[in-house]
């Protein structure tokens, strides 16, 4: 997501979400549309039998009827707008009843469509924006836009209707050059310190979202914040970050406080001068300049000030809407950035489906056989099916996180089935650069990645992934018992899967110890087991998933020398048979690999089993040695 520097709502932002809305909504929203019309109509009506019964009072003050002639006509007057009154009123209950679901409902349908949005998108968008900038859209973005839907757009289609309504009635009645030279007046005020409101209120938006992702950042470097003594270092750029939060929310919030008070005494100084010019015509007997034509008498004059009471009044009522406007189209600007994202592309067409062989040939099969397959549709209508064996291979690879900085040199790896392949170099060598590309967590700049002879851009990135097994150095447990987060690499196991799983790579023994064993619930991110029993789980995930292929980063790397041997002896287990890719710093656990490459700077320097690189004496041998070490 682009950050927002120019702090403006997107062109078309506003049509946007009311097509948006209109498709959560087909036929609730219409009908509270139609329910809000209506009543803002009945709003303004009164004016008119107001007029109707001043006249018919008028005329009997003047005996031109008798009481008993005009009463009848006021009593149907008083009856109608009874009637209308009653019927604005459940109107009024209905839709505000109606927009509670419509406003709870849209914010749901929201967070749905960015939750999956979300998951469509490229490992790169969460590698370039702060996580807690991300969170802020499902929290206070998609927020604005509660009070918005709920209060503001019903408020000023009402408003509007009602402004239309009455601005018609009062040109029926009179013209008074006065009102409108006043309404303009409003108009240019509110666009110009409503426009300023504006730009701050989407300002304060942007920095909002810059200030959760500093403090979660900081809640996640908590540690390292105490261990380095960076407090006040801490304290002080969240000070700027904040500082920057407070200027742009105090700008907004200055204009937005400014305009309600400015068109509430214009709106009173219209009223006046409206007083004052309609008297004076009165007593001057002016002719009455309208498109009704009737004179100007008490019949029109009373009725048409309460109209200009009501009219600038609801001018007024439109700045009070402007902030939650602005926040909710600065909201969903923000919104409709992330999903406007590109996702993640796949144009593969190769598949992974399960297998057996039939007469000497694989074919597909429809239950569990054990056996896996790459189905390779072709353009001449014929199907292929490859075994899955983890016959991985690099060819003169170059890539590239920013074109201005390749990460990787023409690598070249060969990984047969059943090897167990090693990467050694210094940090940002790019050993983890290597597995990332496999799973096509990004796309090679140059060379070609092949998986049983398959060039990768072929096979769907889900069913790639799935035949890969990975082990980061960086464990993520989910909210949920420990056998929940085992049954994470493979939903369809069953509890003797996992346990066998857990067994394999030596957790069962911790596990069985937990409080309530594998049905011991863990939350954020398993807190409550050591580093090493976090990694454990993590390691029989990758076990339970039982993939022909399996990554290692690193996964070794926060368990103690004595709980390691015991993972070791798990891993090596259910490394039997498998193409497995091992990242690590420590030597010991890369020694008996059937390759071992040393990257330096995203070349591959050295390559061969341990014993051909402790004999080469070259950088291997520095390291295993002590003579250079790891940075």
């Amino acid at each position: 997501m682009a950050k927002n520097n120019v702090h403006t709502v997107k062109k078309g932002t506003v049509g946007r979400l009311i097509k948006t809305l209109f498709s959560f909504f087909p036929v609730l929203l219409p009908l509270v549309l139609f329910l809000i019309v209506f009543n803002a109509v009945v709003q303004a009506a009164p004016a008119i039998f107001q007029q109707n019964i001043i006249a018919l009072i008028e005329k009997a003050l003047k005996k031109q009827m008798t009481w008993d002639q005009a009463a009848p006509g006021i009593w149907k007057y008083l009856v109608v707008l009874i009637v209308l009154y009653v019927l604005a009123l459940i109107a009024s209950f209905t839709y505000q009843r109606l927009m509670a679901v419509i406003t709870q409902g849209a914010l749901a349908k929201f967070r749905e469509k960015c939750f999956k949005k979300m998951e469509s998108l490229p490992i790169r968008y969460f590698d370039t924006n702060a996580h807690g900038d991300i969170m802020s859209i499902y929290t206070n973005d998609i927020d604005t836009l509660r009070q918005m839907i709920s209060q503001s757009f019903p408020q000023l289609l009402s408003t509007f209707i009602t402004l239309v309504t009455l601005f018609a009635i009062m040109l029926y009645y009179s013209i008074l050059c006065v009102v409108i030279l006043g309404m303009i007046l409003m108009l240019i005020v509110t666009k110009v310190f409503g426009g300023r409101s504006a730009k701050y209120f989407i300002k304060q938006q942007v920095t909002l979202g810059e200030t959760e992702g500093f403090i979660e950042e900081m809640m996640k470097g908590q540690k390292v914040v105490k261990v380095f003594n960076h407090e006040e270092k801490a304290i002080h750029d969240f000070d700027k970050v904040n500082e920057k939060l407070f200027e742009s929310s105090r700008l907004a919030n200055t204009y937005a406080n400014i305009l309600g008070p400015i068109l509430h005494n214009m709106s009173n100084i219209l009223y006046v001068l409206a007083a004052v010019a309609g008297s004076t015509l009165l007593l001057l007997k002016a002719p009455n300049i309208s498109l009704s034509g009737l004179p100007l008498s008490l019949s029109i004059a009373v009725p048409f000030l309460n109209m200009t009471k009501q009219f600038t009044g609801s001018i007024g009522q439109v700045s009070q809407q402007i902030n939650a406007v602005v926040m909710g189209l600065g909201g969903a600007s923000r919104i409709f950035e992330l999903f406007d994202e590109e996702s993640e592309e796949d144009e593969g067409y190769v598949t992974l489906v399960r297998a057996k062989e039939e007469n000497g040939e694989i074919v597909e099969a429809g239950e569990r056989t054990g056996m896996w397959a790459w189905k390779h549709p072709h353009h001449d209508g014929t199907i292929t099916y490859t075994k899955l064996m983890g016959d991985v291979v690099l060819d003169g690879v170059d890539f590239a996180y920013n074109p201005d900085k390749q990460i990787l040199h023409n690598v070249s790896v060969f990984a047969k089935p059943g090897e167990k392949v090693a990467f050694v170099g210094a940090t940002g060598a790019g050993k983890t650069t290597i597995t990332n590309l496999i799973n096509r967590f990004y796309d090679i700049a140059d060379g070609k990645i092949r998986y049983d002879g398959i060039n990768i851009n072929k096979i769907k990135k889900a069913d790639l992934r799935r035949s890969l097994g990975v082990v980061l150095q960086e464990t993520n447990l989910f909210t949920g018992t420990v056998m929940d987060n085992i049954r994470y690499g493979r939903l369809d196991a069953d509890d003797g899967e996992c346990e066998a799983a857990a067994k394999l790579v030596g957790a069962h023994d911790f596990i069985t110890r937990l409080p309530d064993g594998y049905n011991t619930m863990l939350t954020n991110n398993g807190a409550n087991l050591s580093q090493g029993q976090r990694q454990l789980i993590a390691i029989a995930r990758a076990a339970v998933a039982d993939p022909p292929v399996m990554i290692l980063d690193e996964a070794t790397s926060s368990i103690d020398t004595r709980t390691e041997a015991i993972v070791q002896r798990g891993m090596d287990a259910l490394m039997l048979g498998r193409t497995v890719f091992v990242i690590a710093h420590r030597l010991s656990t890369v020694q008996n690999s059937d390759v071992i490459m040393v990257l330096d700077h995203g070349h591959i320097i050295e390559r061969g089993n341990h014993q051909a690189l402790i004999e080469q004496k070259g950088q291997y041998y520095q390291l295993y040695t002590g003579a250079f070490e790891l940075e």
